[in-house]
């Protein structure tokens, strides 16, 4: 994908490593230049924090969704979902009718909820009017004001609350975390804020698998993974061959034994500073 070409250098962060894993760098749930991280206790598990860890999840092909719902479930861990009404390996959108007892049983599960617009289109930049280009999946170009950007981002929400009765989280993610100053202030102005990933937390699913196989993508989260980075994946990527989706499983059960715990993005510090994160 076009789109991905400026990512692929994350696989070999600033810092010249190699995804292979590094025991002394992966026994350290530290941020870069903490020397102490405080112990918190993670009051859904009993378990004590050494760090927090923010796995959000965008929609896709929803082929791997049950997969990573049987995970998550088994680690009891809760994850940030981003919706966007995506088409999917069965022939239907990711919010029709049939997936609404999927999402159903997600928001029983406690898991959260946001925007990742409703076509899934990618914002190309502003334009002289203060309008914004907005590219379709089909090539198709529209020019949206900050009404539209506010209307394609709400979509989702009364979607979701059609088929679930629960509302979304007041947070977004632009479709390949491409946003532009106007399309933010819009999005701030109907009240959700933008959320990207941490570098560190771009997990490669979506990666051709034949030069970045598993293995190298779960080494390389093992390793460079900090506390409070948000980690990004997707319920399904066409294009992969060899699905990432079961490497979420040794993924959180290692990081879980190095002291770090999951939360979602309701549950992060507002003092933090949410990642920009993008292709």
């Amino acid at each position: 994908m076009a789109a991905l070409r400026g990512v692929l250098s994350c696989l070999c962060l600033a810092s010249g490593a190699q995804p292979a894993l590094a025991a002394s760098a992966a026994t350290k749930p530290t941020a870069p230049g903490s020397s102490i991280v405080p112990m918190v206790a993670d009051a859904g598990s009993g378990q004590v924090c050494r760090g927090t860890l923010y796995l959000t999840i965008d929609t896709g092909s929803m082929s791997q969704a049950q997969t990573i719902a049987r995970i998550l479930s088994r680690h009891s861990v809760r994850a940030t979902f981003f919706l966007a009404n995506e088409p999917t390996v069965h022939g239907d959108d990711a919010l029709d009718e049939g997936w609404a007892g999927f999402w159903r049983d997600r928001v029983r599960e406690g898991h959260v909820f946001a925007s990742h617009t409703w076509r899934h289109g990618v914002f190309r930049g502003d334009l002289p009017d203060g309008r914004t280009r907005y590219v379709l999946a089909d090539g198709s170009t529209e020019r949206l004001d900050a009404r539209g950007v506010c209307a394609e981002i709400a979509r989702v929400d009364e979607r979701f609350r059609a088929i679930t009765g629960q509302p979304l989280a007041p947070f977004w993610r632009a479709p390949a975390g491409r946003t532009t100053p106007a399309v933010l202030a819009a999005a701030q102005s109907c009240g959700y804020q933008h959320v990207g990933w941490s570098a560190a937390g771009f997990l490669g699913d979506e990666l051709p698998s034949d030069r970045y196989p598993n293995r190298m993508l779960l080494d390389r989260a093992l390793t460079h993974l900090r506390d409070g980075d948000v980690m990004m994946m997707h319920t399904g990527i066409r294009s992969r061959r060899d699905p990432f989706a079961p490497m979420l499983d040794p993924l959180i059960e290692t990081l879980k034994t190095r002291g770090f715990c999951f939360a979602t993005l309701r549950e992060r510090d507002p003092r933090q500073a949410l990642p920009a994160g993008g292709y």
